[in-house]
């Protein structure tokens, strides 16, 4: 892998910061989506190109997440079991996230959301988390670039759609298909194995913030899937009666 690497080496909170910023944008991006879809705000502004781009950046954020902690999780060797706890915990609550959605929204329940992603892009990249870093860079790129030349209506069937390349996929209140978005992953991994190469980890860890806002972040970071899990249900629990009430 290149370097020297210390197994006490401790937790880089840049990782779970950054984690705990992108789920913060996530809570964020979810209550405009609610206060748009109650008619308190005005009409559409959850669909706006902009918006919508800040929530592709932030799905991108957890995808390339993946990568980062796959490589920290497995540098020396692979982690199976503890891997294997990890991915089914994830993999259970896309599961319910997808029976929750069908419940609420059967129209546009999650099929193939951020969890199913994650959950997906862990298996494959276990696999490839000790593969020669450009290999797995050039087939993060080819995954990212495939849906742009290549598309077809047989892949417009939610059965088909999680794969990425329909031209209409079905409506969905969060689709992440495996192309691209497993590509930013491998790119994660990648980028994370090169940096190892270069000691880059240890400058982190030397650099932890221990200030009040980084370990707020930390922590949100820390607990970022019981976050994703309880704050739609939260603030729809909220921000639905005050509709009703206002009209």
């Amino acid at each position: 892998m290149g370097g020297t690497h210390s197994p006490i080496l401790p937790r880089l909170t840049i990782v779970d910061q950054v984690r705990g910023l992108a789920i913060i944008g996530v809570v964020i991006f979810h209550l405009v989506w609610d206060l748009d879809f109650t008619n308190l705000i005005t009409p559409g502004l959850a669909s706006q190109p902009l918006w919508i781009a800040f929530g592709r950046l932030l799905a991108g954020t957890f995808m390339f997440l993946v990568g980062v902690s796959l490589v920290l999780a497995n540098r020396e060797a692979v982690q199976w079991e503890k891997a294997a706890k990890r991915i089914f915990m994830i993999a259970l609550c896309a599961l319910l996230i997808t029976i929750a959605t069908y419940l609420v929204f059967p129209s546009a329940f999650v099929f193939y959301g951020i969890l199913h992603a994650i959950a997906v892009a862990s298996v494959i990249g276990l696999v490839l988390v000790q593969f020669r870093p450009l290999f797995v860079l050039a087939l993060g790129a080819f995954i990212w670039l495939a849906p742009l030349v290549f598309a077809d209506p047989a892949f417009d069937t939610r059965w088909l759609a999680w794969i990425g390349f329909s031209q209409s996929p079905p409506v969905s209140n969060d689709l992440v298909p495996v192309f691209p978005w497993l590509g930013i992953t491998f790119v994660g991994i990648a980028l994370t194995r090169m940096g190892l190469a270069y000691n880059l980890d240890v400058r982190f860890a030397a650099k932890n913030s221990q200030g009040a806002t980084g370990k707020f972040l930390s922590f949100c970071g820390q607990h970022s899937l019981v976050i994703y899990l309880l704050h739609q249900p939260l603030l729809l629990g909220m921000i639905i009666p005050l509709s009703n009430w206002l009209t």
